[in-house]
């Protein structure tokens, strides 16, 4: 019973705030009359006329301007347009990728560091690229490498040369070949082919 008492107070309460806060902004809303003769204008909206004169607006309006508007007459300063960005081939793609990095690791990057950290190059020399091979046999690879590099082109190029001379010769023989064999038939013709 006791809860219900507290509760009720407690509503009461709240309703009776309720209806403070609200007389308060209904007062705050309602403008206070100024005495008679203080200002002109409140007699005035009262009695349903302006505080400015509308015949006064409307001369104003007829009237032109003494000084134009500016910037009527000018040019805008500005441009617009509308640009594309321009696509890339696939034949651009492709020229600009670079192929010159070499042959790949074996085992990868990753695998041939992890090799490389797991196998130390000072504890484990025959595990290292070039172990299988003694100082004769490295010796001989490398020379024939160099060998290969250097006098290797010049002999395909030399060999090269040979073949497209023959090539050529062939290609005068067979052009000679077809000549004769129209001069033939034209003077099988009874015409005189022309030299």
């Amino acid at each position: 019973m006791l809860g219900v008492l507290a509760l009720m107070r407690m509503r009461l309460t709240t309703l009776v705030l309720a209806v403070l806060m609200m007389a308060a902004g209904a007062v705050a809303q309602t403008p206070a009359t100024p005495p008679s003769g203080e200002t002109g204008v409140s007699t005035q909206q009262d009695a349903g006329q302006l505080p400015v004169s509308l015949d006064k607006i409307k001369q104003a309006l007829a009237e032109t301007p003494a000084e134009p508007l500016r910037g009527l007459d000018e040019r805008p300063r500005f441009r617009t347009g509308i640009s594309e960005k321009q696509t890339i081939s696939i034949d651009d793609l492709i020229r600009s990728m670079d192929f010159k990095s070499g042959p790949a690791v074996p085992g990868g990057l990753y695998g041939y560091e992890v090799s490389r950290q797991a196998f130390p190059a000072t504890d484990n020399p025959l595990r290292q690229p070039y172990a299988a091979f003694n100082q004769p046999e490295l010796l001989t690879v490398v020379i024939e490498n160099l060998a290969a590099k250097y006098l290797g082109g010049r002999a395909l190029d030399s060999v090269s040369s040979a073949e497209r001379a023959r090539a050529e010769q062939a290609a005068r023989d067979e052009v000679q070949k077809v000549i004769a064999d129209y001069r033939a038939a034209q003077a099988a013709q009874g015409r005189n082919p022309k030299h």
